[in-house]
């Protein structure tokens, strides 16, 4: 089930969550019913004085007109299901609007790095800014990502936009996303990747307009440890 605590910070996390939700609650109706029909049946035909426990093996016309209305109730739910979740997987993963930024996302064992377009506002140019572990978005801003991985097979997991895309080495992978909150949150591998798998987390900056400027204006000159992260980036592609 959802994390009920943890904040919505994208624009899809709602649908996301509403789509689980949905199967949680049509889940939970079948199993209480099951299980009430099934502890009814119990007490009505246990044995009592004088009188043996009822068996029923399921040929008798009652349980047959049962079980067929179960099984159209079931399927009932799981027509709707699949129109919420295709509807959702469309708008998610196959629907992709265009980006107002782009930013490129790199999985290695076993650290993200993450390179920001600089203030030209495009990606793989000179003023890029690279960082390891950490990502600063803007809230209100569409980015598309563009997800890759060095080694193995990595799960670009950020729970607070409801968000898990593989890492798939040799493939280019473009998603979106657009932040709608501030504050900063977690960022996992969330495939097994290696001994390091478990330590292999990031932070996500979800920032305003002015604390991305100020950002930027930290960054305006790489450091070296940040140069030497963007030329490895530029050396892998």
């Amino acid at each position: 089930m959802i994390e009920w605590s943890l904040a919505q910070g994208s624009t899809f996390a709602g649908q996301i969550d509403g789509l689980i939700n949905l199967i949680g609650w049509l889940v939970g109706f079948w199993f209480v019913l099951a299980q009430g029909v099934f502890f009814y049946l119990i007490i009505k035909h246990r044995a009592q004085p004088g009188v043996n426990a009822g068996y029923v093996t399921g040929d008798e016309e009652y349980p047959k007109k049962f079980i067929g209305w179960a099984h159209w109730g079931v399927l009932a739910c799981d027509v709707v299901i699949l129109v919420f979740a295709v509807q959702t997987w469309y708008d998610v993963k196959q629907d992709l609007p265009p980006a107002e930024r782009t930013i490129r996302v790199i999985g290695q064992q076993w650290a993200w790095t993450f390179v920001h377009p600089g203030p030209d506002g495009k990606v793989d140019t000179a003023d890029d800014i690279a960082l390891v572990d950490e990502l600063h978005l803007e809230e209100g801003v569409l980015y598309h990502y563009l997800l890759e991985s060095r080694d193995v097979l990595h799960n670009f997991s950020v729970p607070v936009f409801r968000l898990k895309q593989d890492a798939i080495p040799g493939r280019t992978i473009t998603g979106w996303f657009e932040p709608t909150i501030t504050g900063e949150y977690s960022v996992q591998c969330a495939e097994i990747c290696g001994i390091g798998h478990g330590i292999m987390g990031a932070r996500v900056f979800l920032e305003t307009e002015d604390q991305h400027v100020a950002f930027h204006e930290a960054h305006a000159t790489n450091t070296p440890a940040l140069q030497l992260a963007a030329t490895s980036v530029g050396a892998d592609r």
